[in-house]
């Protein structure tokens, strides 16, 4: 860490003001993405480094205006600040020369913006730490600094247009995963972070990023990331069950609660909302399997079993309900 604080006010004596660095300020040397799906417009941000929590730094998205990524030594501000010029109705490309010409520090920035019309814009300054650079494609630009080796943004490039036709956030972790074959970080790997947004802005702007997922400390974090992008499509397709269920549709309820259970066969959580949903359904003979399985396995949720009717969520008679509690 030292060593490191060394380098750091050796960069930072080549500006007169000596405000390119502060010490509350994030040291985010790192690579990632920001990228539009030309298709949906959604609008996705991926980010991966060696510097604890980088989520909270680097990432900033909202949904019907666009995605910044500020990093290398990092200013914050360019996200919160960037969004509300991109508000406005500046494109990408305005916005980034809006905030770099206000910078005293801009060699030491490295950003990355798309908008909600797909425009463009990045910078890498010409003081980032190499290996530094950024490729910019049609809808989506990737970036890097610090690296270990010159190919990261080749290949985080290649592998986003070779995944077209897939879901925008699968789209950047497998970036990010090919960003990692080609050597990544320099320092190695710690934090991770995704972020998707809507196309357009609604009413209910707590629904407007439909994945933010972040990794703050792990020894793989992309891993990590990727396995709790996994669960993430679970519990939709749980979520989505929930909402055939009530429609009466109980075919496709069943066929998302199975798509979600052989995802994850061990979560028992899928596993006992799936049987309640078939004991409500007149479906004991099918449901109670599952609830011997469950119960066997973690008592606590026969007494959650218990629980239910006084809310209305299992609407079992009293007789059934006594044969599920015997189990």
């Amino acid at each position: 860490m030292k060593k490191m604080f060394s380098l750091v006010f050796t960069v930072i004596g080549m500006f007169a003001q000596g405000q390119v660095y502060k010490k509350s300020a994030p040291l985010a040397h790192t690579y990632s993405i920001v990228a539009r799906d030309s298709v949906t417009g959604e609008m996705a941000i991926g980010v991966q480094s060696h510097w604890f929590s980088v989520g909270t730094a680097v990432p900033w998205a909202e949904a019907g205006v666009g995605a910044v990524a500020t990093q290398s030594f990092v200013d914050k501000s360019y996200g919160p600040k960037g969004l509300a010029l991109l508000k406005k109705g500046m494109t990408a490309r305005q916005v980034l020369d809006s905030l770099l010409i206000a910078d005293e520090g801009r060699d030491v920035r490295q950003v990355a913006i798309v908008d909600s019309k797909g425009n463009i814009a990045a910078h890498t300054g010409k003081k980032c730490i190499q290996y530094a650079s950024h490729l910019v494609g049609d809808g989506f630009s990737v970036q890097s600094n610090m690296m270990l080796g010159n190919k990261v943004n080749d290949y985080m490039y290649a592998a986003f247009k070779q995944s077209a036709g897939k879901p925008i956030a699968e789209r950047v972790l497998l970036a990010m995963e090919a960003a990692e074959k080609a050597g990544g970080d320099i320092r190695g790997k710690q934090a991770a972070a995704l972020i998707v947004v809507k196309a357009e802005t609604t009413s209910e702007p707590w629904n407007e990023r439909t994945t933010d997922l972040r990794v703050d400390d792990h020894p793989l974090p992309l891993k990590e990331l990727r396995r709790l992008y996994n669960v993430h499509l679970a519990y939709l397709h749980m979520n989505n069950g929930d909402l055939a269920v009530e429609k009466n549709n109980m075919q496709l309820a069943m066929d998302e609660y199975n798509a979600a259970m052989k995802m994850f066969p061990a979560n028992l959580e899928m596993k006992y909302w799936t049987a309640v949903t078939l004991a409500n359904n007149k479906q004991l003979g099918k449901a109670m399997p599952m609830f011997k399985t469950i119960f066997g396995a973690d008592k606590n949720w026969k007494e959650l079993t218990r629980r239910l009717p006084a809310v209305g969520l299992l609407t079992v008679p009293e007789h059934e309900l006594a044969q599920i509690l015997k189990l």
